[in-house]
């Protein structure tokens, strides 16, 4: 017993500097300029017109593919997990490609697929449409990835007692598999959310970052910083920050809400 207890401040030490080097002194630095520059007027930054508008599609349209994330993720999800067909295989190895593909380089697919030399005809470039499909595009594998697991491990028995009693497929799943994959699909909605929210690589060059239409904050924060202006771009940067770490936080104690009352 004595060597794990040995080894356990030592294994925490090491995860604890880690962390610190990758993510917590990178974000602290973030929030000492981002403070700086707000006490020296940048609030100036986060209010004005553009900035406003930025960020509201920015969250409006990272709200609206969560949801679509959501339905579909599950939906696809319940397919990989419970049917059998030919290039199943293939497609759950698909699935995972827009978290391999490096993003500027799903952008220039995407632009090649609805740009204005569109093979199929839809020339869907710098407009909301395009946007929505960008970040659907690099966001969607996160729900499938979190429900998946949890579809393979549910026993299939309790399922066969409700269709036994006359329980229809959509009653099923309403009141016996989406209770028990609420948690997982939580932590999936704020994983995909969180990745909308700062998305910049698959959508710079599709959206056409047109201020009040297409300019998402991820770009106004790039073109903050190519001017010089790098104090308001923290400023506007810990904006995202924060209202992403209140949504991982909230889907982390709803996930713990639904958890306790499950068990």
């Amino acid at each position: 017993m004595t060597a794990p207890l040995a080894r356990a401040p030592l294994g925490a030490g090491l995860v604890v500097a880690y962390l610190s080097l990758v993510v917590l002194i990178p974000i602290a630095a973030l929030v000492a300029s981002a403070t700086g520059a707000l006490q020296n007027g940048a609030w100036q930054a986060i209010s004005n017109p553009q900035t406003v508008a930025a960020l509201e599609l920015t969250i409006g349209s990272s709200a609206l593919v969560t949801v679509i994330n959501m339905v579909i993720g599950v939906a696809t999800a319940y397919v990989l997990a419970r049917d059998d067909f030919p290039g199943r295989h293939l497609l759950d190895a698909v699935i995972d490609l827009p978290l391999a593909l490096p993003t500027i380089v799903a952008g220039l697919t995407l632009l090649t697929l609805y740009g204005p030399a569109s093979p199929i005809g839809l020339n869907l470039a710098f407009t909301r449409v395009a946007i929505t499909l960008s970040l659907l595009f690099v966001s969607f594998p996160f729900v499938v990835r979190s429900v998946q697991p949890v579809l393979h491990v549910l026993d299939p028995e309790v399922e066969d007692a409700g269709r036994s009693m006359g329980a229809g497929e959509v009653t099923l799943f309403r009141h016996v598999i989406l209770p028990q994959l609420m948690p997982a699909l939580l932590t999936g909605a704020a994983l995909a959310f969180a990745r909308a929210l700062g998305e910049y690589g698959a959508v710079v060059l599709l959206s056409g970052n047109i201020p009040f239409s297409t300019q998402l904050a991820s770009v106004y924060i790039f073109g903050e910083v190519e001017q010089g202006n790098t104090p308001n771009a923290a400023a506007i940067s810990l904006v995202l920050l924060a209202l992403t770490l209140v949504v991982l936080v909230g889907a982390d104690r709803l996930r713990r809400r639904y958890t306790a009352d499950a068990s």
